[in-house]
């Protein structure tokens, strides 16, 4: 199998699913496409907490004892929200979301804008922070197949139809955002040739589950959380476990 193939079908999915979505969504009241989104907002906090429970893995407890785990998702977050938000990511999301807006969308008023730029910026966070991008990218560049990448493009296919329907093209536009992040990852994983160990993998699970749990917040419109600033914790996570385990 080629690399790069997983992230390949993930764009088409997300591609396919968002002019569905858009054709559908002329069709729906408002009321039943914020409501597409509340039930989005629920299965993503669902899926977080399934994600977030990995921080019990009794793998990474051997690895950096059974106190340090919930102290290395914390000190993920904390160290990587203030590196993101030095960066400013968040708004670098939102920006590049604008830009693409006027390019793919023409002129649009303040409202349609806002809309096309929260697709964007929802969907690329959805579509790029779960484990399966991390886990999946990696094994389809070290070889490993693509399987769990053929799995998200599905699940990415209905979630991209609802959101779609409820924020329009700005879902489609988030395809690019899948093309760099997955493609970068997968050509990190070309470069590493094996996968990560599994309390590394188990830190970075348990952290990208916390980060989904912003996201849902944010599709139930309860608290609008900059996840895109949070986003360096992934990275973080594992560098904290190596370093946790060098010092036991």
């Amino acid at each position: 199998m080629i690399p790069g193939t997983g992230t390949a079908v993930n764009v088409v999915a997300v591609l396919a699913g968002a002019v569905v979505g858009r054709l559908l969504g002329n069709r729906l009241p408002t009321r039943t496409r914020d409501l597409v989104t509340d039930g989005l907002g629920l299965v993503t906090l669902l899926i977080a907490a399934t994600s977030a429970v990995a921080v019990l893995d009794p793998v990474l407890a051997r690895e950096v004892g059974d106190s340090a785990p919930m102290l290395i998702v914390l000190g993920a977050v904390l160290i990587g929200g203030i590196t993101g938000s030095l960066l400013g990511l968040e708004s670098r999301v939102t920006a590049l979301g604008g830009w693409l807006q006027r390019r793919l969308a023409g002129e649009a008023g303040s409202a349609e804008r806002q809309r096309f730029v929260e697709g964007f910026v929802v969907a690329s966070l959805i579509f790029c922070t779960g484990p399966l991008t991390i886990l999946g990218s990696l094994n389809d560049g070290i070889g490993n197949g693509a399987e769990q990448l053929y799995l998200k493009s599905t699940l990415d296919l209905f979630a991209a139809i609802a959101f779609a329907a409820s924020f329009g093209w700005g879902v489609a536009a988030s395809a690019i955002t899948v093309v760099v992040v997955q493609g970068s990852l997968t050509l990190v994983g070309v470069g590493l040739g094996d996968v990560l160990p599994d309390a590394h993998l188990a830190a970075i699970t348990a952290t990208g589950g916390l980060l989904l749990v912003g996201v849902a917040l944010r599709l139930l419109r309860i608290r609008e959380i900059p996840v895109a600033d949070l986003l360096p914790a992934l990275l973080v996570a594992p560098l904290l476990v190596t370093l946790v385990a060098a010092l036991r």
